[in-house]
C-alpha cells in the first residue's frame, strides 16, 4: 500500500468519513452518529459485542489519528472524531438499550468529554499521539459509565 492510499484510508477513519468535518461541535457529531451504529451492534450481538466493538475501533482509531495528526501538524485535531465513536460505544455497552438510557450515555459522554474533569485533562496532556486522541475519550465513557451503572443500582434503568 502506497504512503498516499495509507493516508485517504487514515483520514476517512480518524473523521469518520468526513463527520469530524462538521462545521460546528465535530465531536457532538461523531457521538450523533455513533449512537444509531451502537444501537444496531447491541442489538445484533449485545453488550459484549458493542464493547468488542469500541476496542477494535480504539485501536484502529489510535492508528488512523496518529497520521492525520502528523500529516496536519497538530496534537489532537478536531477533526479526529473516530475517538468519540469509541468513547460512545464504550458508555453505551454499559446502558440499557432504550432511547432513555442511549440518550443520556451520550449526554454523560458529551460533558465529561467537554469538561474534562481530573483524571482526563491529565491524559489528555500527557498520553502523546493517536492513543492520547482516542484515549481520554475512553476514560470519558468509562467515568459516565459510573454514573450509568450506579442509575441503574439505583432502579433508574
Amino acid at each position: 500500500m502506497t504512503e498516499d492510499a495509507m493516508q485517504r484510508i487514515a483520514t476517512q477513519i480518524a473523521t469518520v468519513f468526513g463527520v469530524g468535518r462538521a462545521p460546528t461541535a465535530p465531536g457532538t457529531a461523531g457521538s450523533i452518529v455513533a449512537l444509531p451504529v451502537a444501537w444496531i451492534i447491541a442489538m445484533a450481538g449485545g453488550r459484549f459485542l458493542l464493547m468488542f466493538a469500541a476496542i477494535v475501533v480504539l485501536g484502529v482509531g489510535a492508528w488512523a489519528c496518529e497520521i492525520y495528526a502528523r500529516a496536519n501538524g497538530r496534537d489532537d485535531p478536531s477533526e479526529c472524531v473516530i475517538d468519540e465513536v469509541a468513547g460512545q460505544w464504550v458508555i453505551c455497552a454499559f446502558a440499557p438499550l432504550s432511547i432513555p438510557a442511549y440518550f443520556l450515555a451520550f449526554i454523560l459522554f458529551r460533558l465529561f468529554d467537554i469538561l474534562k474533569p481530573w483524571p482526563i485533562k491529565t491524559i489528555e496532556r500527557t498520553v502523546p499521539g493517536g492513543l492520547g486522541i482516542m484515549v481520554d475519550d475512553i476514560v470519558a465513557a468509562l467515568m459516565g459509565c459510573v454514573i450509568l451503572v450506579l442509575l441503574g443500582h439505583l432502579g433508574v434503568f
